[in-house]
This record gives C-alpha cells, structure tokens and sequence, in this order.
C-alpha cells in the first residue's frame, strides 16, 4: 500500500492550523480527503480565510481549550512542530490507536527526487540558503523548503526524478523521522528549545540530551550510498558520525580536514574524491564570523558532493549577503554601524557574534527565558577586550549581569545599563554610547517573548529604531 492510499478512508486530524498546518491542509483538501483541524486559539483568533468551509463538509474544526477532548478518535494525526510529542492527550490516543505523523514524514515518504536536510542549532537557514543557492547557480532543479521557504507539501507536486530539494530541519521536524535524507548537514550542536517559548508553541525538549537526541534521525536512516557532513569542531555534533550507515565528510575551521572542507593558510579548501580545492580566500566570504565560515564550508561540501560547479560554489560565497536578522547590516550613522543578529537566541549564537568583531562594540543583549546557562556568554563578553557597552533587557538581563559581573570581580571596565522598557528605549541608549568606529549589535542570546511576538518582530522593530535615528 502506498503512503498515499494508507490515508484513504482514515479519520485524520491537523493538529495546530500554523503555516505548515494550513499546508498540510491545503495537500490533504487537494487529494479530497476529510479532516478535522484541532487547534487550542478561538475563531476569532483566524484569518477567516483559514476556516474556509469547503461546501462539501469534508474539512471540519475543532477550536478553543477543549480542542484535545476528542483526540483519541482520531486514525491518523498530523503533529506539527509547535505540538510536543510527549504531550499526555496524544501519547493517550496513540494508546488507543491513533498513528502520529507529520507533514515532513509524509514529504519523504512521496519525494521522488533526492533531499538534502540540514540541521543544527544556529546557521540551519544560512546554510540551506546557500546550498540552495550553489546548486540552483550550478543548473539544477533545486527547491528549497522546511523552516526556511516553502512547505514541502506546497512544491512536492513539482518535482520531478532530476530535481533536489533542500530543507531545513528543526530537532522537533525531526525527533519522530523514520527516512534520513541523501546528504544530511550537521551544524553546530548545542543546545536550544529547552523550555517553552510561548502559548502558540509550546513544544520544547525536556533536557539537553533529549534535544540532541532528537536530531539524530538526520543520519540515522541513511544508507551505504548517502553522505553526513558533520562538523568537526562540536562533540555533540561529531558524535552523529557513529549514527550513519552513509560515508562521513566532516568539516572544521579548527583543525585539518583529511576527508572534507576546511581551512588551511587562510584558504577555505575542500577535499573530497582524493582531489583537494581550494575554494576561496577566507575574507573573500562576505559573511562575517567564524560560524558563517563553518555555514559555507557546509554547504560548499554538500553542493559538491551533489555536483555543483566550483567556480558556481565560489561565486555564491563571495556574493551571499545572508539572511535578514543573522548578523544583518542595518545601517552606518557617524561611522558606527548597526547589525541585527536577532535570530540569535542562545549564549552560543551571541558568542560567536560577538567573536565576529574586532572594532569596539555595545552589545544588547537580554530576553525571554528558555533555560539557558549564561557562564560562558557570561565569560566571553567580560574577557572579549573589545566590548564598551553592554545593554541588557528582558527578563534575563539580572542572570547575565551576573554571569558578567562573576568574571569582572573588581571596578568595572565595561558599561552596563538595564531597565529599558522598549526597543526604542535601548537604540537610544546605544546611539549615546557608542563613539566614531564602533559597532551596536542586538545578538540577544535569548527568546523574544517577553517584549516582542517573536525574533522576527524584535529584528524589525531594532531596524525601525536604527532608521529613526
């Protein structure tokens, strides 16, 4: 029985009605299938457009606080991201007899074409973006989807045999994945969603362990003729070598690479197939910062061992300006410059911003709470050298004051301010600060949602603030 005939004749719900629910249902009306979206908002919470009703009672919705009541009478439900999988109501009606899927299951159960995934806790979306494009340059039919693009289910009647796909793959796309893809990308790997972010998503990993346990189904499916690109530099990352039955290619930009990519006399060199390349010179990346270094050495490795033209490789590097709030130009006003790294939220993504940098920077930091651990982001701005300022908010701003002031001990050579009750509020307070040759990066190292929606809201409201000025 095909993967498309098992949903035929089952009683099939979407759990949550987000992006990648409304793609789900969108494929699932498309195929004349019925079903009934489950999700905990009200109506009056929805574009009325999403509660369409399509005439024939096929799609139906169950909405509010008591949308789970009846989860147990359900075939077949579609989990998406935001929903945890150890939630009680569901591990309930899997005891009943309910089979848990997902959109991103289903999507590699019917691609006909290779897939490319990538995960890893930050520079997932950069590295996609540019494998995508260093194999789209190069000539191939290439789509780009999971967190970062499309659905997958949106384009998956577009692909034909010659095609690839990319897709970014978070730990919750991927913790119940039975298929690993052709080439799977490990970035770095630390640790990330270790508490609930907010009432639309309150999915998150019970512990490290959990979390990074979660993203080893990127390998662990692959057979003898895939490929991991793991990298070399994070020993939680490097441990996913030992998962795949695939060949191992790793990549480092600390120490020497017999069988991969990595950097040697300033050149980012890859060597793969017994021939070694040397690609570019290190500050020919446009991208700033050693982990945007590993994110090129990544995806240079992965296009290549697709069959990517190098000089197409090269010249995507060179040019790739990244994504918008990853250590994003914003702006120079009296030769300071203003970036917005919103998207970070870890100590880790904030550490390797700051590491980024040589000129003197006021650095914003501050946010919502996930469990993080604040000593070595703590350690690393007190010993960085080059950080005047440091301007926290959020809820976390005493937390990482402290895991600063531990590392200072005595007189204080770096400024340090608080109480900021908006973004506006903060920018202000940089501008006063910061001196002719200096640079203000908002890299939080935190979540966004005790004062914004989410990064993205925090990225542009930074951006506004930095225009205005």
């Amino acid at each position: 029985m095909t993967p498309l005939e098992e949903l035929s004749g089952k009683k099939i719900a979407i759990l949550g009605l987000s992006i990648e629910g409304s793609s789900t249902a969108k494929f699932l009306e498309g195929l004349g299938l019925s079903f009934t979206v489950l999700d905990q908002k009200s109506a009056e919470q929805f574009d009325p457009q999403l509660l369409r009703d399509d005439g024939n009672g096929r799609i139906r919705f169950i909405l509010g606080p008591r949308y789970l009541d009846k989860l147990g009478s359900f075939d077949l439900i579609f989990r998406t991201p935001g929903f945890p999988l150890w939630h009680p109501r569901l591990l309930e009606a899997q005891k009943s007899g309910a089979k848990i899927t997902s959109q991103t299951k289903l999507f590699f159960d019917l691609c006909s074409c290779p897939i490319i995934g990538v995960t890893g806790t930050k520079g997932k979306g950069t590295t996609s973006k540019l494998a995508f494009e260093m194999l789209s340059s190069s000539g191939f039919n290439t789509f780009l989807g999971g967190n970062i693009g499309d659905p997958p289910l949106d384009f998956l009647p577009l692909l034909k045999k010659d095609s690839v796909v990319v897709l970014e793959l978070s730990s919750f796309q991927l913790e119940d994945l039975k298929k690993s893809p052709h080439i799977a990308v490990v970035l770095m790997t630390t640790q990330e969603h270790l508490s609930s972010q907010s009432f639309d998503s309150p999915n998150f990993h019970r512990s490290r362990e959990e979390y990074v346990e979660a993203k080893r189904s990127i390998v662990r499916f692959q057979r003898a003729d895939d490929f991991a690109v793991i990298n070399r530099d994070y020993e939680a990352s490097k441990s996913f070598a030992k998962d795949t039955r695939g060949q191992t290619v790793f990549f480092s930009t600390q120490s020497e690479v017999d069988f991969g990519s990595g950097i040697e006399d300033g050149w980012l060199t890859v060597c793969l197939k017994r021939t070694c390349l040397r690609l570019l010179r290190k500050e020919e990346v446009f991208l700033r910062g050693e982990h945007n270094l590993q994110n090129v050495l990544a995806a240079a490795t992965a296009a290549l061992l697709f069959g990517s033209k190098v000089e197409k490789v090269v010249e995507v590097a060179k040019s790739f300006k990244g994504l918008e709030h990853r250590l994003e130009f914003v702006r120079e006003i009296n030769s300071v410059k203003y970036y917005n790294d919103s998207f970070s939220t870890t100590p880790e993504t904030a550490i390797a911003a700051i590491n980024s940098f040589i000129e003197p920077l006021v650095l914003i930091l501050g946010g919502s709470e996930k469990g993080s651990d604040y000593t070595e982001l703590g350690q690393a701005v007190a010993r960085s050298g080059n950080i005047r300022a440091v301007l926290l908010v959020g809820v976390t701003a005493g937390k990482i004051k402290d895991s600063i002031l531990k590392i200072l001990g005595g007189p204080r050579s770096i400024d340090i301010r608080e109480g900021f009750g908006s973004m506006n509020e903060v920018v202000g307070k940089s501008f006063e600060l910061a001196k002719i040759g200096d640079v203000v990066l908002l890299s939080p190292a935190c979540a966004s949602f005790d004062m914004f929606k989410n990064y993205r809201d925090r990225g542009h409201q930074f951006k506004e603030a930095v225009n205005f000025l």
